[in-house]
């Protein structure tokens, strides 16, 4: 399985907008809940704690933190930020996800 997790240009650039306005030491951390439509949801928070296990990915202004339970089933996955005629969002392509709800934060493994 593979376990590298990447962060595309556009939600890197993204992210370090929303890490701008937060503050000094601020991160966003990705985390994989049960619930949803699908039976796991994506979560995204603004953090300034970082835990010794966390897995942190690091692209220019980026610094995205993912927790060790988390980190499985997000193995392989891309973060990409997406701005159509739906809406903006983070959206991630999970190449582990056998199902997902039209909304793209719910799927299921």
């Amino acid at each position: 399985m593979t376990v590298a997790i990447t962060v595309s240009e556009r939600a890197a650039r993204k992210i370090g907008q929303i890490l701008s306005k937060e503050g000094e030491g601020a991160k966003l951390r990705i985390s994989v809940e049960g619930g949803g439509c699908s039976g796991f949801q994506y979560k995204f928070d603004v953090e300034r704690t970082q835990a010794d296990d966390d897995l942190v990915i690091e692209r220019d202004s980026a610094v995205v933190l993912i927790d060790p339970a988390s980190v499985p089933f997000l193995a392989g996955s891309e973060v990409d930020f997406v701005d159509d005629l739906i809406g903006a969002s983070f959206r991630v392509v999970n190449p582990n996800a056998t199902a997902s709800c039209g909304c793209g934060t719910s799927f299921s493994v």
